[in-house]
């Protein structure tokens, strides 16, 4: 259920408006143009550069910090953009201390690697600031292709075929584009409305229109769009979210974390949005955390993570853990969630302890439980309203190669296609390459 500004504990305006307008700033505050040729002076230009292998799409990093050491901020974002038309986004959000900057010379020989994210987010900025868009269209193919959802898949996959001179038609079930970018990120990673304004920028590419309020499975049909149009591709995210299983789940107070982020992200004014004193975030990932230190950051007392596994095993990277902690949010590992307790509303979350067997995870029979009267489940989306006809595989779209789909005429790429890591870099890929799949496919006729 979702959570009601009445319910016992959850109220709107714990901080006063100044303490929200600091603690949801930019988390990264961006380089200015010394900081940024220091920083690009640390690289050492590697040949078959580790990080560029470890970029699920293949930015050419070594080249593009180049061009920002030699003064050629916006040649630096070509090159970006070039291969990631999102390239923005994703050195706000990507977990780059696991991709890029890991592998980064600097990091295994001296643990501080090239601040590569930054560096993105500085050359990527600099063009966009300029109003700029670096690329146009191709003579006219004549061509319509129907790309459903707008979040980071569809658009880079639209943004691709556009540039190849097909016209493009984005149907997305809301009524802002972006997915996830828009709606499910922390706040203070894309501060200023920063997911609209790359999305407006993207569109001045041409050739896309935006239909909303369009959903799979209730406005629109997947035979419908295969009749009229030449090529298909789905975006359409995971909606649906994995039950807790747990006794007391629908109880006032518990509600799922994306949606809890939704709100926060679409919120004129953070005093508004209603917290508790104290939250309990079920969960590992990414979205765990973000839900937990932006509980934290509204005001409430106690935040605590609860992840079923060893905090080793936890999806979300070290440094998100990191600032969870940094934050005030205690991580509580190895307990997996048996009850909410409380009359009506969450009072309380019983835990089990749990230990790996080696065969499986167990319960220990040792529980213990934790004051909640805010509960947030990360535990998981799932995907909901697949069209019927297509294979699946683990729940998700089943693809090959490039997005293909059991269907032809019909691609899928990013959270709802099997095989790769939910992130927004990855979808990036995986909608470019779909679109250069399509474009070949339409080509040969």
């Amino acid at each position: 259920m979702s959570n009601s500004p009445t319910t016992p504990g959850i109220v709107a305006g714990r901080l006063s408006d100044a303490a929200l307008a600091e603690n949801f700033s930019d988390l990264h505050a961006p380089f200015d143009a010394h900081e940024a040729a220091v920083a690009a002076d640390r690289c050492y230009f590697c040949h078959d550069a580790p990080c560029v292998t470890a970029c699920p799409t293949d930015i050419d990093i070594p080249m593009f910090i180049r061009q920002i050491q030699t003064g050629h901020a916006e040649g630096a974002a070509k090159t970006i953009l070039d291969q990631n038309i999102l390239g923005g986004m994703c050195a706000r959000v990507c977990p780059t201390e696991t991709l890029c900057e890991e592998v980064c010379v600097r990091e295994v020989a001296e643990g501080k690697p090239v601040e590569i994210g930054r560096l993105q987010r500085f050359a990527t900025d600099t063009l966009m600031a300029k109003g700029v868009h670096p690329f146009t269209r191709a003579a006219p193919t004549g061509k319509r292709i129907a790309v459903v959802g707008a979040g980071p898949a569809s658009l880079a996959c639209a943004h691709r075929l556009a540039m190849k001179g097909h016209d493009v038609v984005i149907h997305e079930a809301r009524e802002k584009p972006g997915g996830l970018n828009e709606y499910g990120i922390a706040s203070y990673k894309t501060v200023g409305g920063f997911a609209q304004a790359e999305v407006d920028w993207l569109m001045q590419i041409g050739g896309i229109e935006t239909v909303y309020g369009a959903a799979l499975g209730q406005t629109l049909s997947l035979e419908a769009l295969i009749e009229d149009f030449d090529a298909v591709f789905l975006g359409i995210g995971l909606q649906g979210v994995n039950a807790l299983r747990a006794e007391g789940e629908a109880a006032d107070g518990v509600r799922d974390a994306v949606d809890f982020i939704a709100d926060l992200r679409q919120a004129a004014d953070l005093s508004d949005l209603p917290v508790g004193r104290n939250v309990v975030v079920i969960g590992g990932g990414m979205t765990a955390v973000d839900a937990a230190v932006q509980s934290k950051l509204l005001g409430a007392e106690t935040v605590t993570i609860a992840y079923r596994r060893g905090q080793e095993k936890m999806p979300a990277s070290r440094f998100e853990q990191d600032l969870a902690s940094s934050k005030g949010v205690r991580i509580v590992a190895n307990a997996r969630p048996v009850a909410v307790h409380g009359a009506g509303a969450a009072a309380e979350v019983e835990f089990e302890y749990t230990r790996d067997s080696g065969g499986g995870l167990e319960g220990t029979g040792e529980t213990f439980r934790i004051p909640a009267d805010q509960v947030l489940k990360a535990i998981g989306q799932t995907l909901e309203g697949a069209p019927e006809g297509l294979q699946l595989d683990g729940g998700k779209i089943a693809v090959t190669g490039s997005g293909r789909t059991s269907r032809a005429g019909v691609w899928a790429g990013g959270d709802c296609a099997a095989g790769g890591d939910d992130l927004t870099v990855t979808a990036v890929a995986e909608g470019r390459d779909a679109a250069e799949d399509i474009d070949a496919t339409l080509r040969a006729g």
